[in-house]
């Protein structure tokens, strides 16, 4: 930690700036070099230069601290020599892998906090943006501040029993939890992932869902562009499939003769706040834009098979039903008479696209049936059980679960 104190509040009422860097910290016998690693839970995670200057900044200039609840950090024991030399190292917990970032003298760790670290630092100081996320959840503000939008009841069901600390949850969530509790927990709560390749699918699906939101961020019509010749981290195999999907969006891409004037946001994260619940909601559709006043919500998906006919389309797509309902309850807003949900099927040989109405009450209350008995389980769960079956085969929690490995060696 390191810290700078004023001697009068500034124009923002502060008094007291402090910047710290979490990790394993480490010494030299003789003080001369300082080293913090930073740690991801499975493999080593891309770090910004920013992110790297500002730890490199803290180890070359800071004490170790602890903090209590609302109350500055205090160092931990009396201040040494500072260093001559940092180090900050990347390292994976899950599989040991590590990378040196940097290592550098502590003018070197001067010159780079001030290039790439600095100027980050003083954008984040001076914005007053309200920029409601998944951070929601960790925020001692929450209660008194006017974002996120609050929708009590939204997930159909009241708090559970005992109390339980303030969450987030998506309707991916939601799927993992209904899929089996235990997945659930241990790759979306502890942020477990296994390392074995992801399925072809996955990856085709990632690979046209990025040259899609590329097109679309850069308001271009997905039916005038031409196709690309490769498509990042997809392999040659696996390019065709995904080009002919990225050949079938092209006659149904909701830029084609859209006017300019129309507002279009690419994958906008929308949240809001069920305080009945005490969850924090996160949606982030895959496109959304303006249509003659009203907001059209259009979720892209693509597959190898047409879906089940038999099935209730909000039912085989939840992530429509908690559309409806934001929507319904004027998220993002507009005319609520024009604005309307898309779903985009994408396949080799052909696509669909379905549209939902979020002022039709029949829609709305289908909708709220669908989350709720999604949501219900997943708020009163406690034990986040494994459910044992079929789906143990490939699970990318599978290492971490007895009942999964039972399962699988059973079978």
């Amino acid at each position: 930690m390191t810290a700078t104190d004023l001697v009068a509040p500034d124009s923002r009422g502060a008094i007291r700036y402090e910047r710290t860097a979490w990790g394993r910290r480490y010494a030299s016998a003789d003080g001369r070099v300082r080293e913090i690693w930073l740690l991801s839970v499975n493999s080593v995670k891309t770090r910004t230069a920013a992110e790297i200057a500002e730890a490199a900044a803290v180890a070359a200039t800071g004490l170790p601290a602890a903090a209590g609840f609302g109350t500055p950090y205090r160092p931990t024991r009396a201040g040494g020599s500072l260093p001559q030399r940092v180090r900050v190292v990347a390292v994976g917990c899950g599989d040991g892998s590590h990378t040196v970032l940097a290592d550098w003298d502590t003018e070197e760790a001067a010159r780079q906090y001030a290039r790439h670290a600095k100027p980050v630092l003083a954008r984040t100081i001076e914005a007053d943006r309200l920029n409601p996320g998944s951070a929601c959840v960790d925020c001692e503000a929450l209660t008194g501040c006017s974002q996120p939008p609050r929708m009590p009841f939204l997930l159909g069901t009241d708090r559970p029993r005992r109390p339980r600390r303030r969450r987030s949850v998506s309707v991916s969530d939601l799927r993992a939890h209904a899929g089996c509790p235990a997945k659930y927990h241990l790759t979306r709560v502890l942020h477990l992932k296994s390392s074995e390749p992801e399925s072809v699918a996955i990856r085709r699906g990632r690979a046209v869902d990025g040259w899609l939101n590329t097109q679309h961020s850069a308001r271009r019509n997905c039916r005038a562009g031409l196709l690309p010749d490769v498509l990042p981290d997809l392999p040659a195999e696996e390019v065709g499939s995904a080009l002919r999907m990225i050949a079938e969006h092209a006659a149904v891409c909701p830029l084609d003769g859209l006017p300019q004037d129309e507002e279009v946001r690419v994958q906008p994260r929308l949240t809001v706040y069920d305080p009945e619940l005490d969850a924090v909601v996160i949606a982030d559709p895959d496109l959304l834009y303006t249509d003659a006043g009203g907001w059209v919500w259009r979720e892209t998906k693509t597959a190898a098979s047409r879906p089940w006919e038999g099935r209730p389309l909000l039912e085989s797509f939840p992530q429509l039903a908690l559309a409806v309902l934001l929507m319904s309850a004027g998220v993002p807003g507009g005319d609520l008479r024009r604005s309307r949900i898309e779903l985009e099927l994408l396949y080799q040989d052909g696509s669909a696209c379905e549209e939902l109405y979020p002022d039709d009450p029949g829609t709305v209350d289908a909708a709220r049936q669908v989350i709720a008995s999604l949501a219900g389980p997943w708020a009163s769960d406690e034990a986040f059980t494994a459910t044992a079956g079929h789906g143990c085969n490939g699970c990318e929690a599978l290492r971490w679960c007895t009942p999964g490995l039972d399962h699988t060696t059973a079978s």
